[in-house]
């Protein structure tokens, strides 16, 4: 499977998300710059963390703009599978390939630590071989994860089978105490209708790798290549 990961200015876990795919996944991979028009034939873009544009404006704000989004909004329009993770979620909600939006954290500080979520559903390509009763210990580092949509929008995500993930405890307990950032209804991920566009805030290449004694987040790109090459 060929993926492509987007790199912004300002993109920071561009090589991160490259090393997982490329050196332990054993997946080819390609850097797409975002002033490029071309996507280079590409099976999967994902959209890395960071701080594309020095987060001017809003958060994913002028990424959505930029040259190589048109392109994967087409993509994504046309049922192509496309990730975003932390500020890829920001840029996602932005283009409006997956619903809602992310505000500041209700504390209103940047929050960089582990956190535990479990999926919701297995009805999707990055959950399909996740156990949804399993917590998973992943990475967060984001100041504005806090997910917002209005009340008919979130419930026409409960109602769709579209939410991926909630925070939840080390008990796989959704709980007030296990949410980082204020999320309606814990809600860490999220997908769209259509079920080819996947974002979600925590950094599951932070955690899959050995090197750093936690694998927990290899589930996700497992069930990625186990889906499409069953």
């Amino acid at each position: 499977m060929k993926f492509g990961v987007v790199v912004f200015p300002g993109s920071n876990c561009d090589e991160d998300i490259i090393y997982v795919l490329r050196d332990i996944m054993q997946q080819e991979v390609v850097k797409l710059w975002h002033k490029d028009h071309d996507l280079q034939n590409a099976d999967f873009i994902v959209l890395p963390g960071g701080f594309s544009y020095g987060d001017y404006l809003r958060s994913g704000a002028i990424a959505r703009f930029s040259p190589i989004m048109q392109e994967v909004i087409q993509f994504a329009n046309k049922g192509g599978y496309v990730m975003g993770i932390c500020n890829g979620f920001q840029i996602l909600c932005e283009a409006g390939l997956v619903p809602g939006a992310l505000l500041h954290n209700t504390n209103r500080k940047f929050i960089c630590k582990n956190i535990y979520l479990k999926a919701e559903t297995s009805n999707s390509l990055i959950t399909s071989s996740l156990d949804v009763n399993k917590a998973l210990k992943i990475p967060i580092a984001h100041g504005e994860g806090n997910y917002f949509a209005n009340a008919d929008t979130i419930k026409k995500l409960n109602d769709n089978d579209q939410v991926l993930f909630r925070y939840c405890d080390a008990g796989g307990n959704i709980t007030a105490e296990s949410n980082p950032n204020g999320s309606l209804e814990n809600i860490a991920g999220v997908c769209n209708e259509r079920r080819n566009v996947f974002a979600l805030m925590p950094h599951p290449e932070r955690a899959s790798d050995s090197l750093v004694a936690n694998q927990d987040g290899l589930g996700i790109f497992e069930s990625i290549l186990k889906t499409v090459h069953a």
